[in-house]
């Protein structure tokens, strides 16, 4: 059976950064803390626990004082510098570079045009970590959209200045774009001049659609292995299932069906870019030692 590893899927920079940390911090025998799972997969968070990474959630931070906490990829509010100033928490801040840059942005765009009564609009996943952190910039001020009927949300007699969480896809993206337009435009306002938008979207992100949609057609079943809290990996299978109807979505090798395989297809493994390559190997291994029919 030929089974195959998609070599452009796996960690991208941030995560394997953020995962590089804390092992880092961990090998100093010192307690480590996590804001959040480290990583939106269940078995890489299974991983670092057993190495004595603890992780712990917003409420949990308030209580803690004169530790090492660390701050994952998707980057925090400005409010938990602020709490770990108060309490003497050392930060140990592995916020992805990308994601810094987009905050900052969205810090001055807010700056610049709340004064304005102007509205920063986030495409994104209500709640999301990363989302959270951006909103933070404009005071929680920013108005999240997901889906068209979120848009009933922002004044479109104001003016609007839309953004993206970086790991959205682009065709979303877009849309959304076109139809807060077509919305300015209904209130008869100016395009040109109520409404800007910046393609924040990662590009080590963005360009695995293309590469993923090249390589699902290359398979008979593609097995698409990912944590099911991603929000990248929920875009990124959605890809592998419009070029490949026999795609399939697995957390581990543990949810593959026998009726899925046959002893005669090629097989392909990808992932997102929350999934460890160890995991897509481990996957493979066991494609490959099963009697399939």
């Amino acid at each position: 059976m030929n089974v195959i590893i998609d070599k452009n899927s796996g960690y991208c920079f941030g995560v394997e950064f953020a995962i590089q940390m804390a092992e880092d911090e961990m090998a100093t025998g010192e307690p480590l803390f996590c804001l959040g799972d480290i990583v939106h997969n269940a078995m890489e968070v299974e991983r670092l626990a057993a190495k004595g990474l603890k992780i712990i959630d917003r409420e949990q931070l308030k209580d803690l004082s004169d530790c090492k906490v660390l701050i994952r990829a998707h980057g925090e509010p400005p409010e938990t510098y602020q709490l770990a100033l108060k309490n003497n928490i050392e930060l140990v801040d592995a916020s992805c570079p990308v994601v810094l840059k987009l905050q900052n942005r969205v810090k001055a765009s807010f700056d610049a045009i709340d004064s304005k009564d102007g509205q920063i609009v986030i495409y994104g996943q209500q709640g999301h970590a990363e989302v959270i952190g951006i909103a933070g910039q404009t005071g929680n001020k920013a108005i999240v959209v997901t889906t068209e009927e979120d848009l009933d949300k922002v004044d479109f007699t104001k003016p609007v200045t839309l953004y993206s969480q970086t790991t959205k896809s682009t065709q979303g993206f877009y849309k959304m774009k076109e139809l807060i337009e077509a919305r300015v435009k209904e209130a008869q306002q100016s395009v040109e001049d109520n409404f800007d938008y910046n393609d924040s979207i990662c590009r080590q992100v963005s360009n695995r659609e293309p590469q993923l949609r090249k390589f699902s057609k290359e398979f008979d079943v593609v097995l698409f292995v990912s944590g099911k809290k991603s929000s990248n990996g929920k875009a990124l299978y959605g890809v592998c299932k419009q070029e490949n109807e026999r795609s399939y979505f697995i957390e581990n090798e543990s949810e593959i069906e026998s009726s899925w395989i046959k002893a005669t297809d090629k097989i392909g493994i990808c992932g997102a870019t929350s999934t460890p390559m160890w995991l897509m190997e481990q996957v493979k291994k066991y494609v490959e030692t099963q009697a399939w029919n």
